[in-house]
């Protein structure tokens, strides 16, 4: 599994999101050069843990900008799915698509598949979360292996503050 040390950079990507553009880590960071990436891989649109996170994540979207923080999403659901949900939940950060697993191996996020231990809805990546500082330097990671234990948007802040607080 890939991990990543804190303060080292997190690897590039360039993915599709769901509103048409690619989106390109190195060239989000040029252009938001003062802010933070908060950066959240999630099971899927068919998840309703996942559905209820990216819901908080959306009324917590205000409390992110304060703290300049940039808020993504990843998934390898497909892009007709994740359409309909950005619509019918009215997500206005990026929800970008890994069809490819590019960013769930570079990343080293769980992927549940055939070999698994037990049945979890099929194949899927599950949950996992990257804080980077405005340079792209891990500051905080966590991968998840089932859909609970993930840190709710109010731990995530607490984690936020802390780190901001504490960081040399």
């Amino acid at each position: 599994m890939t991990t990543f040390k804190l303060n080292q950079p997190a690897p590039d990507f360039t993915l599709p999101a769901v509103s048409g553009e690619d989106y390109n880590f190195s060239e989000v960071l040029k252009e938001k050069n003062d802010q933070w990436h908060l950066i959240i891989y999630f099971r899927g649109s068919w998840c309703p843990a996942c559905m209820s996170e990216l819901q908080e994540l959306e009324e917590s979207k205000g409390y992110f900008e304060k703290q300049n923080i940039h808020l993504t999403t990843i998934t390898h659901d497909n892009k007709e799915d994740l359409e309909k949900m950005v619509e019918e939940h009215g997500f206005t950060f990026p929800v970008l698509i890994d069809e490819n697993l590019a960013f769930l191996k570079a990343y080293g996020v769980h992927y549940h598949d055939e070999e698994a231990p037990y049945e979890d809805h099929g194949t899927h990546g599950d949950p996992a979360y990257f804080l980077t500082d405005e340079a792209g330097n891990v500051l905080y990671q966590q991968r998840q292996t089932s859909p609970f234990g993930r840190p709710h948007p109010k731990e995530l802040r607490k984690i936020i503050q802390y780190i901001k607080k504490n960081l040399k």
